[in-house]
């Protein structure tokens, strides 16, 4: 078939950068605007209407953000495989890789030479990072919840569309820990799994009515809470369960599943039930005390089963099928016709709970490795962003009790690591420059660079036309009022710094954040500080942030050598 249109040749953009400079800025401002805990926030819609996003995180605005241009795609693109993998510093890697960008593209330093000296920085930060000298780290011990407390609660503060107060932050932070401790097994082995905290939705209550539960909760209206739950029990005392998968309706197949041949007089639906009402009778003969299905269970059997003591919950959906699997040690039986003592699990107990205008059945298993957090607020939107807070904290959780540390937020270890890498560049040896294959001043024109670059992460906390200062001997960041301007003596008006740990105690000297701008700066090594505990520090993922600090600068370096897009027009 010959062709109605002429095939078009691609489409060559060369020097792409340059042309998505202005979309680049663009990103960048609205991903600034976004940052931290008075981060302003953003509604998303698409142009036919339809549900409105009202957030700041990084993880709903990049998933409906649509970029045209395959720069800025491939920018987007890394900041969300970060997220898919950490949850956390989402923001930090996409305001940090932005920066770095615009940053190095300023320099009259060939993209080649700048890259080969961006790595040997890197290297440099996470080596520092990593060191038991660093001075923006924190361990943390587990036999202590304090700073667990501070990383939960830095997580929730600084998402403002959950609208919580403080007496909210707090009891939230209480329920997000206890529910990953109940999750942690009693007994460790050696490939021990976390267990699962499952998220039950009730919206229109207040935040403070939140409770978490050991086990699982499954919603049922149809059960009366006036009655008395009757389960029929084992020798034991225990609860055996069954789990179905497939649906127990009593349906005739449908047409997709082929040609069926029945003989005349035959019932398919009779049939389908008198099958059902078999799988019923073995199950009571099993001593099963409870039946949960996936889909729908017939009202015969359902009738049957109650008779025979046994609890039958429908409708269960698949997001609880692995969590209830786990729990109870059953495994989903996917066919009627083969049904195998082998698949029964066990629960310790089983009960009615009520929770605003809801009812659920409260599976209790013997040991505790998944829980349910019923998560309360006013309306859907601030409930949507209060789960997505939620689910990073528990990921935050997760990842800590991997590596046990934490670094110091409010925008501490930014500044700290600008003022450790900037007093570490100007102590390089010549040899050192040699292996980069640069000169001292390409090393410090790039070191520049990428010091103005984490400052300017940490500029991004204000959104109130204060200034931002950095103390000359711990390297930390404080946010000054708005209003004040060119005083002598901030002394004055900061009184701790971003993280919480130092407060303004010494006769400290300081220095204004110019961000991009300005001249360079010359640091001596800041220090450690002298208190590395506190009750209300905020502090960041360890994790997190490195993979956001290594994802940001290994994708602006990808953006920097790019040298032409290449576009099919067909």
């Amino acid at each position: 078939m010959s062709r109605l249109e002429a095939k078009k040749s691609p489409l060559f953009s060369s020097e792409p950068l340059t042309k998505v400079s202005q979309s680049l800025s663009l990103l960048s401002g609205i991903l600034k605007s976004c940052y931290g805990p008075a981060g302003r926030l953003k509604q998303l819609h698409n142009g036919a209407g339809g549900y409105v996003c009202t957030t700041s995180q990084s993880s709903a605005i990049l998933s409906r953000l649509s970029v045209s241009h395959p720069v800025l795609s491939v920018l987007t693109a890394s900041v969300r495989n970060h997220i898919s993998r950490f949850s956390d510093c989402g923001l930090f890697t996409a305001v940090l890789c932005c920066s770095l960008i615009e940053n190095f593209k300023s320099l009259n330093v060939a993209s080649g030479t700048v890259i080969k000296i961006s790595k040997h920085l890197l290297s440099l930060c996470m080596d520092y990072l990593k060191s038991e000298a660093c001075g923006c780290r924190v361990s943390v011990d587990f036999s202590s919840v304090e700073t667990l407390r501070c990383l939960v609660r830095s997580v929730l503060a600084s998402k403002p569309a959950c609208m919580l107060n403080k007496p909210e932050v707090d009891h939230l932070t209480t329920l997000i820990l206890k529910a990953f401790l109940l999750t942690v097994p009693c007994h460790v082995e050696t490939n021990a799994v976390l267990g699962k905290c499952v998220i039950v939705p009730v919206k229109g209550q207040r935040v403070v009515d939140s409770t978490v539960l050991p086990g699982l909760l499954i919603e049922t209206p149809e059960i009366q809470l006036a009655k008395p739950l009757t389960v029929k029990r084992t020798c034991s005392g225990m609860i055996k369960i069954a789990l179905f998968c497939v649906s127990m309706s009593g349906d005739c197949f449908s047409p997709e599943e082929g040609t069926l041949t029945v003989h005349h007089g035959i019932s398919l639906e009779m049939s389908e039930l008198h099958q059902l009402l078999n799988v019923g009778k073995q199950l009571v003969d099993d001593e099963v005390g409870l039946v949960v299905c996936q889909k729908v269970i017939h009202p015969s059997l359902k009738q049957y089963l109650k008779e025979n003591h046994v609890v039958a919950v429908d409708r269960a959906g698949l997001s609880v099928m692995e969590p209830l699997s786990r729990m109870t040690g059953s495994k989903p039986i996917a066919s009627i016709h083969l049904l195998s003592p082998s698949c029964y699990g066990s629960l310790k107990d089983v009960c009615i709970e009520s929770f605003a205008s809801k009812r659920f059945v409260h599976l209790i298993p013997n040991d505790t490795v998944v829980c349910s957090l019923m998560l309360c607020n006013r309306n859907e939107t601030a409930w949507d962003e209060l789960k997505r807070a939620c689910e990073t904290a528990e990921h935050v959780l997760q990842l800590t009790l991997k590596e046990p540390l934490a670094l110091l937020g409010g925008g501490c270890t930014e500044t700290h690591l600008a003022s450790y890498m900037r007093h570490k560049s100007c102590s390089l040896s010549t040899s050192s420059f040699k292996d980069i294959d640069c000169s001292r001043t390409q090393y410090q024109l790039v070191a520049d660079g990428f010091c103005r670059s984490l400052e300017s992460v940490a500029c991004s906390l204000n959104h109130d036309d204060g200034e931002i200062l950095t103390d000359m001997v711990y390297g930390h960041c404080w946010l000054v009022p708005p209003g004040f301007t060119s005083v002598s003596n901030w002394s004055d008006l900061v009184s701790k710094c971003g993280c919480g740990i130092n407060g303004n105690t010494e006769n400290l000297s300081w220095r204004l954040l110019q961000g991009q701008f300005g001249s360079p700066v010359i640091q001596g090594c800041p220090e450690e500080p002298p208190v590395k505990v506190g009750e209300f520090l905020t502090l960041d993922c360890f994790a997190a942030k490195c993979s956001g600090l290594q994802v940001a600068l290994e994708t602006a370096n990808l953006i920097l050598d790019l040298a032409y897009v290449i576009e099919d027009q067909n």
